[in-house]
C-alpha cells in the first residue's frame, strides 16, 4: 500500500457563506469552482480546484473558524496576491519564521486562517 498524494483539503464554513467564499477563493484568488455532485450539493458548501488538488468548503453546524489549522496555497507572485487581499480589505500577516520561504497569512470571509506562499 502506498499513499499517492493529496486529493483535497476540507475547511468548514457556516451555512449561507457560499457567495462570500466564491468571491474570495474564486474571484480574489482565481480558483475555479468545481460543481459538487448533486447528492452533496444539497448540503451546501462549495468546492474549488487548486492545481491538481481540491479545496472543499463544507457547511458545519456550530461553525467556528479555524485559527491554527489551515491550507497553504502556493502562488507565483506573492506580492500581487498580497496587494489583491489588501485592496479587498483583507489583512496580510507576513511570516518570516521559515528561512528562505516567502509567505503570509490571511483569513477567508468565514475567519478561517489561510497561508499564501511563494512557489
Amino acid at each position: 500500500m502506498t499513499v499517492l498524494g493529496l486529493h483535497h483539503v476540507q475547511i468548514a464554513c457556516p451555512a449561507g457563506a457560499e457567495d462570500d467564499l466564491r468571491a474570495f477563493y474564486g474571484g480574489l484568488l482565481g480558483l475555479p469552482e468545481i460543481p459538487k455532485p448533486p447528492a452533496l450539493a444539497v448540503r451546501g458548501g462549495v468546492w474549488f480546484r487548486v492545481g491538481p488538488q481540491e479545496l472543499h468548503c463544507g457547511v458545519e453546524a456550530g461553525f467556528a473558524p479555524a485559527k491554527k489549522a489551515h491550507p497553504c496555497l502556493l502562488v507565483d507572485d506573492l506580492e500581487a496576491i498580497a496587494d489583491r487581499v489588501r485592496t479587498a480589505g483583507g489583512e496580510v500577516r507576513p511570516d518570516e519564521n521559515i528561512p528562505g520561504v516567502r509567505r503570509f497569512h490571511t483569513d477567508d470571509p468565514c475567519g478561517n486562517r489561510i497561508e499564501i506562499q511563494q512557489a
